[in-house]
Order: C-alpha cells, then sequence, then structure tokens
C-alpha cells in the first residue's frame, strides 16, 4: 500500500486509475454524485480504459441540473452509469414517520434521511466488490484533511482509493477545462458541493466549500454517513505494507 501511495505523487489521473486497477483482483466500483471531482473520474477511467464499474445513487431528490449532467456524460462517454434507488418501502416508511421534510428536524432525522436514500443503495452497490473509488479530497473541508490515497474501509470490507486526495478544487477544475469534460451547471451559480436539492444551497463568496451542505445545522463536521461510521469518524484503517500487490 504504501509503494501505490508513492506511485500515486508522480502519476496523472489516467494512470492512478491504471495502476489501482492493476493493483486490486477482483470488482473496483466508482461512485459518483456527477459533482466537479467525479466527472474528472469519469473521464480518468474511460480514457484509462480501466475495467471500473460506474454508479450512482439515485436518492429520488436530485436537482434538474444534476439529471441532466447525467444523461449528459452518458451520451459523452457512450456508457451507462448504473442507478441504485432506495427501497420503496423504505422511503415509505421514512416518510410516514418524518414527513415530507422531517428531515430538517434534528441532525439524527437527517441523518435516517441518509440512511435509507444512501447508505442502504451503497451497500448494494459495493457488495462483492473489493475497491472502491471515490471523488474525496483533502482539502474540502477539515474533516476530510487526513483523506489519503489509499486506505481500508473496515465498515465495508474494502480498498477505498481516493485518487484526488493531493488534488485542489482549482486543480479539478483545471483539468475538467482542459479535457472538455461537462460539468454540473449548478457550479457556476455558487454551488461547489451539490447533493440532493433540498440539503444543498450556493455558499456566500469566503464559505467552505461544503459549507452549503444541511446548512442548517452547527455540527462542522456534516457527512452523510458515505464516508464515517455510525460515530462520526472515518472508517478506515491504514493497511500494513504487502497486503496488495502494488
Amino acid at each position: 500500500m504504501t509503494a501505490l501511495t508513492t506511485r500515486f505523487a508522480t502519476l496523472d489521473l489516467a494512470e492512478r486509475i491504471a495502476v489501482l486497477r492493476d493493483a486490486v483482483e477482483g470488482r473496483i466500483v466508482f461512485t459518483t454524485s456527477f459533482g466537479l471531482e467525479d466527472q474528472a473520474l469519469t473521464h480518468a477511467i474511460v480514457e484509462s480504459g480501466a475495467a471500473v464499474d460506474i454508479v450512482t445513487l439515485d436518492t429520488g431528490r436530485l436537482f434538474p441540473e444534476t439529471v441532466a449532467l447525467w444523461a449528459q456524460t452518458e451520451r459523452r462517454y457512450g456508457l451507462r452509469v448504473k442507478a441504485y434507488t432506495p427501497a420503496a418501502g423504505d422511503v415509505e416508511a421514512l416518510l410516514d414517520e418524518q414527513g415530507v421534510e422531517g428531515f430538517r428536524g434534528s441532525v439524527a432525522a437527517r441523518k435516517a434521511c441518509c440512511d435509507v436514500r444512501k447508505i442502504a443503495p451503497l451497500r448494494r452497490a459495493l457488495a462483492g466488490a473489493q475497491g472502491w473509488i471515490t471523488g474525496l479530497r483533502a482539502d474540502q473541508s477539515a474533516a476530510r484533511g487526513a483523506t489519503p490515497f489509499c486506505e481500508h474501509d473496515l465498515q465495508r470490507g474494502l480498498v477505498k482509493f481516493n485518487p484526488l486526495a493531493d488534488w485542489s478544487r482549482e486543480r479539478a477544475l483545471a483539468y475538467v477545462e482542459a479535457h472538455d469534460v461537462p460539468i454540473n451547471a449548478l457550479h457556476a451559480q455558487g454551488f461547489p458541493s451539490i447533493g440532493c436539492a433540498p440539503c444543498s444551497r450556493a455558499v456566500a463568496p469566503g464559505e467552505p466549500e461544503r459549507a452549503g451542505r444541511w446548512w442548517w445545522e452547527e455540527d462542522g463536521k456534516k457527512e452523510c454517513g458515505l464516508h464515517v461510521g455510525a460515530d462520526g469518524r472515518p472508517t478506515r484503517a491504514r493497511p500494513h505494507d504487502g497486503e496488495m500487490r502494488a
């Protein structure tokens, strides 16, 4: 794992994808939310030719702009982004319990919504996978500041790869511009981080990148649960050297 991390530092994005594909024996899944970083990764995966399953979590509350980009991305790259959706019965039970905007009532209520709409579908998306690619960057927030290139996700029993861990937002933007990669129209409207429509807003100049996510909450470590455990801490453990072929 240390060797793989060292190699990543000198590689371009498509090369990073190719190297990690070679390092993992088994299925690799990339989960895209069609944000800036995820669009860069989709382009790099296609460019590398690596066998990686590109999937998305369709929560049922995506912005129309996100859905439009989803279709545009499929046309541009000639692929299908497989959707994993929440179970209808779970959504119905959630709405019966909370109401249509009950998630605003408390952090626990909001996390219950995320569990139904994101965490459960992610569990199905990653079933049987040995590797998971994400668009996390270390500088996205203080809570993500220690994001490494590679880590063991103990909760899900796989290796998690963050090929953009050392990138800045400016570098990601330069990459998509250089490669004419389609991006979400909401970015130009002040949305650096885009999730479900009811839970995302534009940020003001000088605000942190993720300030527009669940903005009504005071907690500075706001996450939906995809990248943290039940205790709110990253679901990671640094693998020992030699645990992977790379």
